[in-house]
């Protein structure tokens, strides 16, 4: 058994809290705000309460297999997951409009049709059956497996050629273009214009990015995967709204004892003989670790989270 901090108790610090727990190690999660769930948050007012971050839930299964591997109850005895009929309603400043129906490629390919002209849904299918390849590569050693310590483990590519291409031939192109120093690859609004070849279809796209506060025209063009993953598995709603998905997490972590300090802000992380050794917290105190894990989100210029950052969509609660 080890000591392990958590910094931030967001879904991803609550979710590797409590599968450490499991593990058979002493777990404590410090947040710097009042309460956990990250950007999972809820208002309520008037006896009327709105999701003020995610609304929708995609790929379910990873918080089915969390709840499988960390007890007995499953998901779906915490929270009710309804499969809602419409994933969006896309709105375009020239005045056109598509529903696009959920967990349904013929439906979808017909709506975009109808709404943006024919051939339209074609393309938009198209881009998804090249964004299934960076599912495919992706899946099973992000989502499905233990990080390991070589990074030949991670089908994966990064800027300076550490981890392998995936046997994709175009995946092999671009992590030879990166190893070669040609630049940082192709982006999603890149591809969005060459595949989509219409700005409609294009900001569709990109808003899938925008969602997760980041630019399309930074995003790889892996991102497209975000596409793929809402027309292959749908998408779901947490019956009583996403901060249910939250407090059934939370009451997880707690029955698998860990340990949450809240206003606890975490100024910097204490290091031994060249290893993470704890926490440096604001009110001047330390806290003794063998292992810290970091729930944060990405980091942004300046060392400011993309949760500082905020993302490019907006709330009106009626």
């Amino acid at each position: 058994m080890v000591r392990v901090v958590v910094v931030g108790a967001g879904m991803g610090g609550m979710a590797a809290a409590a599968r450490l727990a499991v593990a058979g190690h002493e777990v404590s999660v410090h947040e710097r705000t009042g309460t956990y769930g990250g950007s999972v948050r809820q208002y309520a007012r008037n006896g009327f309460a709105f999701d003020t971050g995610p609304g929708l839930l995609r790929l379910p299964a990873v918080y089915r297999d969390l709840f499988v591997k960390t007890g007995r109850e499953r998901l779906e005895d915490r929270v009710e997951l309804v499969q809602v009929p419409v994933t969006a309603r896309h709105l375009f400043a020239d005045g056109s409009a598509v529903s696009l129906p959920n967990a349904s490629r013929g439906k979808v390919i017909a709506a975009l049709d109808e709404a943006l002209g024919g051939g339209a849904g074609e393309r938009w299918a198209g881009m998804l059956t090249r964004a299934r390849e960076a599912w495919e590569a992706t899946r099973r050693p992000l989502l499905e497996e233990p990080l390991r310590d070589e990074p030949s483990s991670l089908g994966v590519l990064s800027r300076d050629g550490a981890y392998p291409a995936p046997r994709k031939k175009g995946l092999q192109r671009l992590a030879r273009a990166l190893r070669a120093g040609s630049g940082p690859g192709p982006t999603l609004a890149g591809i969005a214009r060459e595949e989509l070849r219409d700005p409609r279809l294009a900001e569709m796209l990109g808003s899938y990015a925008w969602a997760c506060g980041v630019d399309p025209r930074s995003a790889p063009a892996s991102a497209a995967v975000l596409a793929y993953v809402e027309d292959a598995f749908g998408t779901w709603y947490v019956r009583g709204g996403m901060r249910a998905l939250a407090d059934a997490l939370y009451e997880r972590c707690r029955e698998r004892r860990v340990a949450f300090h809240f206003d606890s802000a975490v100024t910097g992380v204490r290091e031994k003989d060249g290893r993470a050794a704890g926490l440096e917290l604001a009110d001047g105190s330390v806290v003794d670790a063998d292992v810290v894990v970091a729930g944060g989100g990405p980091a942004a210029p300046g060392g400011r989270s993309a949760t500082d950052r905020g993302t490019a969509r907006f709330t009106v609660l009626l």
